[in-house]
């Protein structure tokens, strides 16, 4: 049932898309049959599948990079209050940057190369992180942590048995908020600095004025996307939150 409400409502939006395109009729806006040619074209003979493949290396080196500084920030900030109110501020003026302006000093800093693009991608997504990870790490159960005192856990017992499970749903919710995030920075960098992938396949075809191309390579990646979110990040958010609903 909810496959089906998920499938009619992206049909819907193609028929709103279709009927624009025929009110429109300009090159402005192409009909989803047009945007559907171009990509089955560039598909065949252009650089598609090369450009999404660069696009999605650069996604997930700095998804990793994001997620794991991110959350060890995060949970020190969260047990920490010491720590915490020393940082917040930091941590509040990098939330509050400019994607474009950290991806550009990235650039001028490190030079016009993969470490400063994916370094520019991980700064504008680690803050996020921290801010999740260190409200999981103030909500854990005092219990927990009492029982772990008295049996005398080892730091990575704790880290396994009382802390990764607490953790998981908000590393679950970092993930899925922070993917989104993620990979529109990427297509930022690229379109400033890169010379393959999405981002900048669109500055080139946006210098065309070709406006097909532009929601192709914008359709294409977005279907991307949203298969991971919906065959690997949700089931694992479902996961992690099994044992909460099973304890409820």
């Amino acid at each position: 049932m909810e496959a089906a409400m998920r499938a009619g409502s992206l049909l819907a939006l193609l028929v709103l898309w279709q009927a624009a395109a025929v009110l429109a009729a300009s090159r402005a806006l192409p009909s989803p049959a047009a945007v559907a040619q171009f990509l089955a074209a560039e598909a065949l003979h252009g650089d598609l599948l090369a450009n999404i493949g660069a696009t999605l290396r650069r996604v997930v080196m700095a998804f990793v990079v994001a997620m794991a500084v991110g959350t060890a920030i995060g949970v020190g900030l969260g047990r920490s209050p010491a720590a915490n109110t020393a940082f917040d501020p930091w941590l509040m003026a990098l939330l509050n940057a400019p994607a474009l302006v950290v991806a550009v000093l990235c650039y001028i800093w490190l030079g016009l190369g993969e470490a400063a693009a994916v370094t520019a991608v991980a700064l504008n997504k680690i803050p996020n992180v921290v801010v999740i990870l260190r409200e999981g790490a103030r909500s854990l159960d005092p219990g927990l942590e009492e029982m772990a005192r008295v049996y005398r856990f080892s730091p990575a017992t704790w880290a396994r048995h009382v802390l990764a499970p607490q953790l998981a749903p908000f590393l679950a919710a970092a993930a899925r908020s922070g993917l989104a995030l993620v990979w529109k920075i990427v297509l930022l960098v690229e379109l400033l600095g890169r010379p393959d992938g999405v981002g900048y396949a669109i500055s080139v075809y946006f210098q065309l004025f070709d406006v097909t191309a532009v929601l192709g390579y914008a359709v294409a990646f977005m279907a991307v996307m949203l298969a991971v979110e919906f065959l690997v990040l949700q089931p694992l958010e479902a996961r992690a939150r099994r044992w909460r609903l099973a304890a409820a």
